[in-house]
């Protein structure tokens, strides 16, 4: 049999513009260092980096291919859920608008975030957060980053556990828009919806299918079968959800910053050779 070629993908990255650590520069450089050949910026809401990116790569062409990408946040069943849009016209009616509703929507839930906290005695919370965030998309880590400054937790996984994470205080749910809308404004945009490492929402096997059968309804093309570091078993899992729904597959990092526990920048395709890749599109 004919040897599958080995293709070093990334479509799950994040840069200072949303939750990451590094500039869209320095992410471009670190990518095209560790032999990427596909690469996707999916910046929480915004397509700032993605667009950061694309400048610095015209200015500094490598082998590289860099596709247009976000992670948008949306509702489904009461649970915050997260859609890749890869390959969108950034510059589509449709997307825009998009991005101007998020746009609003984090800053209202910042402002939410921030009246909570403050019940809690950590007046200053709104502020403290946008100092942290700059020109970044406001969110949750940004006011975690603001509290361990001012010496109220000890690191960030503290301010999650306690203030910020899944059912405390912090968490503020109610802005986003439900996933048939986040998914269409994708699809109009010329781009394939992917739902995100499926396996982080921790739904029931019964519900997870619910879920995936929602998304494909919807006019969802793909699904995420490696996000980060996971089992082999996680990972054949997926495989054959994807395969039940006749879903594209996708594979990313989920890349931030470095960590100990973080995956480096880069996926091997060859073990996906025998599925639908999203990444054959380009």
């Amino acid at each position: 049999m004919p040897s599958v070629k080995t293709v070093l993908i990334d479509f799950h990255t994040h840069t200072s513009a949303s939750d990451g650590a590094l500039s869209p520069c320095e992410l471009m450089a670190r990518a095209a260092a560790s032999k990427v050949e596909l690469l996707a910026i999916t910046d929480h809401d915004t397509m700032a980096g993605y667009e950061a990116a694309a400048a610095y790569h015209t200015e500094n062409p490598s082998g590289m291919r860099l596709i247009p990408g976000i992670e948008l946040s949306c509702q489904w069943s009461g649970v915050t859920i997260h859609i890749l849009g890869l390959g969108v016209d950034c510059e589509h009616p449709v997307m825009r608008a998009g991005l101007e509703r998020m746009a609003a929507a984090r800053k209202e839930r910042g402002a939410k975030i921030a009246s909570r906290l403050e019940s809690r005695g950590f007046d200053g919370a709104l502020q403290g957060a946008l100092m942290q965030a700059g020109d970044s998309q406001l969110g949750r880590p940004h006011f975690a980053a603001w509290m361990v400054e001012q010496g109220h937790v000890r690191d960030p996984n503290q301010a999650f556990d306690r203030y910020l994470g899944q059912g405390k205080i912090g968490d503020v749910k109610a802005f986003w828009p439900e996933l048939a809308e986040v998914t269409q404004w994708i699809e109009s945009s010329d781009g394939v919806a992917v739902i995100a490492h499926p396996l982080k929402y921790r739904f029931t096997g019964a519900k997870l299918r619910r879920f995936i059968a929602a998304f494909v309804a919807a006019g969802g093309r793909g699904m995420e079968v490696l996000s980060g570091r996971q089992t082999s078993d996680q990972t054949n899992h997926l495989v054959r959800l994807a395969r039940d729904f006749d879903l594209e597959v996708s594979v990313g990092s989920d890349f931030h910053r470095d960590a100990p526990y973080s995956a480096p920048l880069g996926v091997e395709s060859s073990p996906f050779g025998g599925l639908r890749g999203v990444w054959q599109r380009w």
